[in-house]
């Protein structure tokens, strides 16, 4: 029975110095997307789909729930933006060539219709993409990129 008293001790005293570690956030003063959306032009529909499930971790600016704050899940929060901007980030669109913005779009398609994107872990805490708007998503990168005719 000490010995699981010192271990819980110990993990309560790990837990409580762990959140003096903050990690740097993903919060720039506004979400700057105006390359993405003139180029993409997408409905009103898909925009707020995107709003709702895409630009938190695929854009300069993140708005972070309450429970970022406390570590380890701010630690856990912060690597998935971080590893959704370094694949696709929206508010960089005006730096990718019109071969690599096909290549981000063809990325999503299949990342959607595979079931990867949006993460399990996000669903969970954020609630689910429906079927319809996964469809008006692929619909909608397809005709983008069906639009910059390039040779396949």
């Amino acid at each position: 029975m000490k010995i699981v008293k010192k271990i819980l001790v110990t993990l309560l005293i790990v837990f409580v110095l762990i959140q003096f570690y903050r990690l740097e956030k993903n919060n720039t003063d506004y979400r700057e997307l105006t390359a993405f959306v003139d180029d993409t032009k997408p409905s009103e529909e898909v925009k707020a789909i995107l709003e709702k499930h895409c630009y938190d971790c695929h854009s300069n600016k993140t708005n972070y729930p309450w429970y970022s704050e406390i570590a380890p899940v701010s630690f856990w929060i912060g690597h998935h933006v971080e590893e959704g901007n370094e694949h696709f980030n929206l508010s960089k669109w005006d730096n990718y060539k019109t071969k690599k913005r096909d290549h981000k779009l063809d990325e999503l398609i299949e990342e959607i219709e595979e079931g990867k994107m949006p993460l399990n872990s996000y669903t969970w805490l954020h609630g689910s993409i429906t079927e319809e708007e996964k469809e008006s998503l692929i619909t909608w990168a397809k005709e983008v990129r069906a639009g910059y005719n390039l040779e396949k």
